[in-house]
């Protein structure tokens, strides 16, 4: 009877090991994204302020996780320029104009530190991208 329990034992601490490590692991998959975008290099006259990640439900219905990265820029440039510059740097993403904290590419409550409150100058590039299954699927923050 003893002997059984071990086996048990180690069942459940595996088990619960792999559920606990299911936000961690897409939360990594999201600061690889934020990463990537930290690892492209910056226009002349453009500095990176902040960056963030975040996994979850971030925009549109339905279920599935969704890995976003973004980076605060101060620039001199025009969104134009911005836009030109990083067109085939950025799959899933884009580059916008930020005059608030708040990104609202994507749905919720989600806002950069840095106050950007009207001012001008400041633009956001983002981007969305993939995660590892199954972590991606058993994530209940993606629901």
């Amino acid at each position: 009877m003893k002997k059984a329990i071990i086996p048990i034992l180690i069942a459940v601490f595996l088990l619960a090991g792999f559920i606990i490590s299911i936000p961690f692991v897409n939360d990594n998959s999201a600061r690889k994204v934020e990463n990537e975008l930290l690892a492209i290099p910056l226009p002349e006259g453009t500095e990176a302020v902040e960056s963030l990640s975040k996994a979850g439900k971030l925009v549109g219905n339905g279920n599935g996780m969704q890995y976003f990265g973004a980076v605060l820029l101060k620039s001199t440039l025009s969104l134009e320029e911005l836009s030109a510059y990083y067109k085939d740097k950025l799959s899933y993403g884009g580059v916008k104009e930020q005059r608030t904290q708040k990104i609202e590419v994507v749905d919720g409550t989600l806002s950069f530190k840095t106050e950007v409150k009207d001012r001008e100058g400041y633009y956001i590039i983002y981007r969305f991208g993939e995660g590892v299954s199954p972590f991606s699927r058993l994530d209940l923050r993606g629901r």
